[in-house]
């Protein structure tokens, strides 16, 4: 178990600390990226079809992040923002904008504004407004869901996106909060 523990830790290490953040988000979002579509059968039970499977999509490039950061920290982190924003579009699109899954947009901006330092002001700017973007689309051009399934489902399909949005939320804030620097201890 160690030696996984070393194994992982070794994936995701780079010497910029945002990037390795960033690494470690990565591998946070790929493997929780194949239990998607369990808990997509869970609240979805009999009306569960292939469709679920569409959202694995994004899985090889959760992975390749930490890989991409071995030659470039700067592509390693606008990849991670790219891909999450292009990978809730496309689930959007697979399950219907009703389901919430565009709520996933919201942490795509906090990776942006958070995953790059002062000096790629310009890059962090672009890949924010890319979330903003995407949700325009999203609402001013639908595309008909891939997904079929009763708009009753459609309620409990939205309450738990939106709980895993202030799951990853979360997790993004302590990720980040990790590698800034400490304030001088508070004197009394």
């Amino acid at each position: 178990m160690r030696a996984a523990a070393r194994a992982l830790a070794g994936f995701v290490a780079h010497e910029d600390g945002l990037t390795a953040t960033c690494n470690t988000i990565a591998l946070v979002l790929a493997s929780n990226t194949p239990f998607y579509p369990l808990y997509l059968w869970a609240v979805l039970g009999r009306n569960t079809g292939p469709f679920v499977l569409l959202t694995l999509a994004s899985l090889p490039f959760w992975l390749a992040v930490p890989l991409l950061a071995r030659r470039s920290g700067y592509a390693a982190r606008a990849l991670l923002c790219t891909v999450g924003t292009l990978n809730t579009a496309w689930c959007t699109h697979v399950l219907g904008f009703s389901s919430g899954v565009a709520l996933f947009l919201i942490p795509c901006v906090m990776l942006a504004t958070l995953g790059f330092h002062q000096a790629e002001r310009r890059t962090m700017f672009a890949l924010a407004a890319l979330p903003f973007l995407a949700y325009a689309a999203l609402r001013l051009a639908p595309m008909p869901p891939i997904a079929t399934y009763p708009a009753s489902v459609a309620a409990s399909l939205a309450t738990l996106n939106g709980f895993s949005v202030a799951c990853l939320t979360f997790f993004l804030g302590i990720a980040f909060a990790a590698v800034r620097p400490s304030a001088p201890a508070a004197r009394g």
